[in-house]
């Protein structure tokens, strides 16, 4: 099993101290209900991983690394791939772990360098990162100096991939817990800053999502919402009657005006759209270590604006708002 103390440390010595337990529950109920048949097998894999000390963490560049090709030989970094590989696929990224290049199906940093610009200095604020998936965005913040980096994730596969790269680098300000929005106690107030990237879509009521969010956030604290938007005035919300570029949970993409009143009609302040940008096949592709079907799969073949279903290709807006 994951030894979640060194998290529980953590928490304690912030301002989360107070809702410490309540997680350790959260987390612990996690394992006591039926959960991935495969999970057994990941775990087996993350245990195997070899000793080995990283001489380096550079969290502040495209590619995240944990140590050098130098820290181990070449039979013990065969062995760490072979492991990693176990955990397949790797979706958020890329990563480079004692030389070995980790290319995820997302170019993750590109999202990272639309927003970084836009956002309140992270240095020594705590962080939420909600959807996290392996982390790779929690370890860019704490790159940005956050004094600690709280993600948040159901998928537990994702989450055995962030202990496998955490078993390398244990002593970074980050952390990873298996759970959802839903699962943190109700307003909280304490973040800094909370990112939500990726998930509003996958929301069937994205209005108490966002208002989960601000739930969490101190006064003044920043909310970085990225989600798929389409085209249209304040009033133009999509709702696909069947799947979205493959995918059958996506309920609702709004036009940028109409995502701007949700927050605002959710009590956010200084609400503004920072970044427009349609995914590319060049951000999101099949890798070597993700080897599923991936955007080029989900579009028309025929006209790369159109998903495969005729609605508009993804587009991804980053949106920066305030709790008051």
């Amino acid at each position: 099993m994951i030894d979640w103390t060194p998290a529980w440390r953590a928490i304690g010595a912030t301002a989360l101290r107070p809702w410490q337990e309540a997680l350790s529950v959260q987390v612990g109920a996690v394992f006591d209900r039926p959960i991935h048949g495969d999970l057994r097998q990941w775990l087996a894999a993350l245990e195997a991983l070899p000793e080995v000390s990283a001489s380096s963490l550079e969290l502040d560049t495209a590619r995240v690394r944990i140590g050098a090709a130098a820290d181990c030989n070449d039979a013990t970094r065969a062995r760490i791939e072979t492991l990693l590989r176990r955990l397949h696929p790797w979706r958020k990224g890329p990563y480079e772990v004692f030389g070995i290049a980790i290319d995820t199906e997302w170019r993750s940093d590109r999202k990272w360098v639309r927003l970084q610009d836009h956002i309140e200095p992270l240095t020594g604020r705590l962080v939420l990162d909600v959807g996290c998936g392996n982390g790779y965005h929690c370890w860019r913040m704490a790159g940005a100096g956050a004094a600690l980096t709280l993600g948040i994730d159901p998928g537990l596969r994702y989450v055995v991939q962030f202990q496998a790269l955490k078993r390398f680098a244990p002593h970074a300000p980050v952390h990873v817990l298996p759970l959802a929005l839903e699962q943190l106690p109700a307003e909280m107030g304490v973040f800094d800053t909370v990112f939500s990237m990726g998930v509003l879509y996958h929301r069937r009521s994205p209005l108490d999502h966002l208002l989960d969010l601000r739930g969490c956030l101190r006064s003044g604290g920043q909310l970085v919402l990225e989600t798929l938007v389409v085209e249209g005035d304040a009033q133009r919300v999509l709702v696909p009657e069947g799947r979205y570029a493959r995918m059958r949970n996506v309920w609702f993409l709004p036009s940028c005006d109409a995502l701007q009143r949700w927050l605002r009609r959710c009590g956010y302040i200084d609400v503004h759209v920072v970044d427009v940008t349609r995914t590319t096949v060049d951000e999101q592709h099949s890798t070597d270590w993700m080897t599923f079907q991936s955007l080029a799969d989900f579009l028309d073949p025929t006209d790369p604006t159109r998903t495969a279903e005729g609605l508009p290709a993804p587009t991804r807006a980053i949106v920066v708002a305030a709790a008051p």
